[in-house]
């Protein structure tokens, strides 16, 4: 019987150490992933990587021995989460490899059938003519200057200016063209020429009756008087005027969903809810074709019923799938409709990044990159304004967040921070050349190098 008994609990033993044996061996391994990327930030075990599609993410690895601007392969285990910047994936190696390039030499990492992407040759090529500061350069898009314009102009070859309603008070229609023509005249790549032409409280040109007989009507009051359709021959109306100045950005419409009067942004905006936003979106967008004015869709990701940033920093507490059911829609109806550029703001979007402004955090421009599919312009809005005037070295983030143009008004502190930056290695060039090559081929799209297309 005893025999019986410790045969029997043997028996048992080995049986357990066989499955347990089969367990182990058998057990599934995580599945491993990969990606190619360029390295654009590194700090200790912490690297921070942008992939072929321009999505932005910093991962935690033990053996980082990469460079800003290396190339590289990412081994990892897990999922990787496009709305949170700091991954929690486990890295498996980190593999330098070298540029992959098509057969007129531009990097594969760079093209993509975005809506430049005929003329992303055309951009290349001029890209090789340029020097690193010329190419920094084309990634401010300056406040026009009170005084020196022209010889700040040729000193720090900017990609554009923006004008405002003291740049064409009491100026006759000869004076702005003369005015613009001279700045583009001295530059050796042409210019973007932007306002903010929103109508009804934002009015640029329109204050001044030597341009305008009235000023441009909000879109709230034009939608009252005739729908979409007085919206659309508006723009058309609009874009031809500033066009004949010399004008070929609006920086306009804007499409955050405000449907609340107490609202800082109500005024602004159409004041509809989000499917008519969406509507007013496609209508100026579609309506702006083939007028020789690119117009901006503003102010990603939504402003929704936040207090103004021009005075100081916003905290937005809304939940993350209430902006992406409200306020996103608008801006991928633009998109959808072939929208050149979008402006993003500075509030602080606490459910996708609380640690900063939406201009300058990775995590936010994901969702623009990746969530809309937009492969135009990104650009901040002026990064001098209260909500963000107390970072430091804020161009050199908003470039490492995302952004192909920074509007500037402090532009020499802008121009200055962006090259140390890259002379010290925090940024690389390629990354200079990456955003560049997008400026320009948007430059070529909107034919502003015409007499190189013919």
């Amino acid at each position: 019987m005893n025999k019986k008994i410790i045969l029997s609990v043997t028996g048992i033993l080995v049986i357990a150490v066989i499955c347990t044996t089969s367990r182990l061996f058998f057990k599934k391994k995580p599945d491993e992933h990969q990606l190619t990327a360029s390295v654009i930030k590194t700090t200790g075990t912490e690297v921070t990587i942008q992939d072929n599609n321009n999505i932005i993410y910093t991962m935690n690895t033990k053996n980082n021995n990469t460079n800003v601007g290396d190339s590289i392969i990412v081994k990892y285990t897990g999922i990787l989460d496009k709305n949170t910047e700091l991954q929690t994936s486990e890295v498996i190696s980190l593999t330098k490899t070298f540029n992959q390039t098509n057969e007129t030499g531009i990097p594969t990492a760079w093209l993509d059938s975005g809506i430049f992407s005929k003329y992303y040759n055309f951009a290349f090529n001029k890209l090789q003519t340029l020097s690193l500061d010329e190419k920094i350069g084309q990634l401010l898009l300056v406040r026009l200057p009170d005084t020196n314009a022209i010889e700040d102009l040729k000193k720090y070859h900017f990609g554009g200016f923006v004008f405002f309603e003291k740049d064409f008070k009491n100026k006759t229609e000869a004076e702005v063209k003369d005015m613009i023509k001279e700045l583009q005249t001295n530059s050796r790549i042409p210019l973007l020429t932007a306002v903010d032409e929103e109508g009804g409280k934002v009015v640029r040109i329109s204050s001044n009756p030597n341009l305008v007989d009235t000023k441009f009507k909000s879109s709230q009051e034009l939608y009252n008087i005739g729908g979409f359709d007085e919206i659309a021959k508006d723009t058309v109306n609009k874009s031809k005027i500033l066009n004949n100045l010399g004008l070929n950005v609006n920086l306009a419409p804007v499409v955050d969903v405000s449907t609340n009067p107490s609202d800082y942004m109500y005024d602004r905006s159409l004041g509809k809810n989000t499917d008519l936003t969406s509507t007013y979106a496609k209508t100026v967008i579609e309506a702006s074709k083939k007028t020789n004015v690119s117009y901006t869709l503003k102010h990603f990701p939504g402003y929704g019923n936040n207090p103004d940033t021009h005075t100081s920093s916003v905290m937005d507490n809304r939940p993350l799938a209430d902006i992406k059911a409200n306020d996103l829609p608008p801006f991928a109806s633009g998109i959808n409709a072939l929208a050149e550029a979008v402006l993003f703001s500075h509030n602080t979007i606490v459910n996708i990044d609380p640690d900063n402004p939406a201009s300058l955090s990775p995590s936010v421009h994901n969702l623009l990159r990746n969530d809309l599919g937009f492969t135009g312009i990104i650009m901040t809005d002026d990064i001098d304004m209260g909500a963000t005037t107390s970072i430091n070295n804020k161009a050199v983030k908003a470039l490492q967040a995302g952004n192909d143009l920074i509007i500037t008004t402090d532009y020499e502190n802008s121009f200055n921070d962006i090259k140390a930056a890259v002379n010290n290695g925090t940024i690389s060039e390629d990354l200079i050349n990456k955003l560049t090559f997008r400026v320009l081929a948007w430059k070529y799209y909107k034919g502003l190098l015409y007499d190189e297309l013919k």
